[in-house]
């Protein structure tokens, strides 16, 4: 093993923290060869797939790479904006604000950097840049509200693979998910309120989550609970009673059981049970990408409205919102306490809760 050398790590320097974002990334344009490429890195992570290799492999690169990317790549191009891709510059867009954020918290030096597991720029050219910047204490983010080992596990696998690698270590915390904070819950039913304020509340509200396999959950994967707790904070908050909302799962990817029920199938039998107006809310997206703007918001709106649906709403993600970031910016102040002083209090949008856990 050769091991970088860390010539920008100076014993008498200031000190600062850096904060790493991470996100699951992009392709680096809508072409299908970078589509190819962004998916064989994050199909071959054994994170997501947890099949053995020597029989995965060889699927993966003889029948799905040779196939998909050239169906997948077409909805990049729905989605593909001047600003490139938009899980990529919404999630730059809000380390921006959370920069701004952090700097009305502290005088401590920050240094906020972000990191995608399998696009640009990832997690090894962002820690790198956290090095560069001095920082000898590191604080790691995935932006996935609900811990699942398919994303929050990757990332830890990713930060350490990187570190492995360096000879002189930072001083290291992870969080592992914010899927019950207070603040997390109070924006979005501040964005599902505001949604309905402007465009009108419907009958029902469908909390769509990505997917796993089902034999993940079974295999001891806590992300079912997680995303059932999101939900029933956010109902909780926004008063609806019983029947007026339903949580469902989408993505599904491969011939396997996924978690049900699937948010398509679900959009698609309410008109015949007299449920003709929706309102479709993703709270384990932080960002908006291909998921939520073309899965949801054009594949999944078409199959409720053929069905006999009058109307579908989608509440965009929290995206770069103020109040996102002031809830991470107030996560990253908890898990910061004994590295600096940091204002807990400032800003905060949630208001006191007396719901049991």
């Amino acid at each position: 093993m050769r091991y970088h050398s860390s010539p920008d790590f100076h014993r008498d320097s200031a000190e600062r923290i850096g904060i790493l974002l991470v996100n699951s990334g992009t392709p680096d344009s809508p072409r299908p060869r970078d589509v190819r490429r962004f998916l064989a890195r994050m199909l071959g992570d054994p994170r997501v797939v947890e099949l053995p290799r020597i029989l995965w492999l060889p699927i993966l690169h003889g029948l799905i790479l040779p196939l998909r990317p050239s169906k997948v790549a077409p909805k990049y191009r729905k989605v593909w904006s001047a600003h490139g891709s938009p899980l990529l510059d919404q999630s730059e867009r809000l380390r921006a604000a959370l920069v701004s954020t952090l700097a009305q918290r502290t005088l401590a030096p920050f240094s906020v950097e972000l990191g995608m597991l399998y696009g640009s720029p990832g997690v090894p050219e962002a820690l790198s840049r956290l090095r560069s910047a001095g920082a000898q204490r590191i604080l790691v983010l995935p932006l996935f509200p609900q811990y699942c080992g398919a994303t929050t596990g990757a990332v830890y696998d990713h930060v350490n693979a990187e570190l492995s690698r360096w000879r002189w270590l930072p001083e290291l915390r992870f969080i592992a998910g914010y899927h019950d904070q207070p603040e997390y819950i109070e924006a979005l039913r501040e964005s599902v309120s505001q949604h309905w304020q402007a465009h009108g509340r419907t009958q029902h509200l469908l909390i769509s989550f990505h997917g796993i396999p089902e034999r993940y959950f079974h295999q001891g994967d806590p992300y079912f609970c997680k995303c059932q707790k999101t939900a029933r904070l956010l109902a909780e908050e926004l008063l609806l009673e019983e029947g007026r909302w339903s949580v469902s799962f989408q993505s599904r990817f491969g011939p396997t059981e996924w978690l049900r029920p699937y948010t398509i199938e679900v959009l698609a039998q309410m008109p015949g049970r007299g449920i003709r107006d929706v309102t479709v809310v993703c709270p384990g997206f932080a960002v908006d990408c291909l998921e939520t703007l073309e899965e949801i918001d054009v594949e999944n709106r078409a199959a409720f409205l053929r069905a006999g649906g009058e109307r579908f709403e989608y509440v965009p993600a929290l995206n770069a919102r103020p109040e996102h970031a002031r809830l991470l910016a107030n996560h990253i102040a908890r898990h910061c306490q004994g590295w600096t002083q940091v204002d807990l209090g400032l800003h905060s949008a949630a208001r006191p809760r007396g719901t049991s856990v």
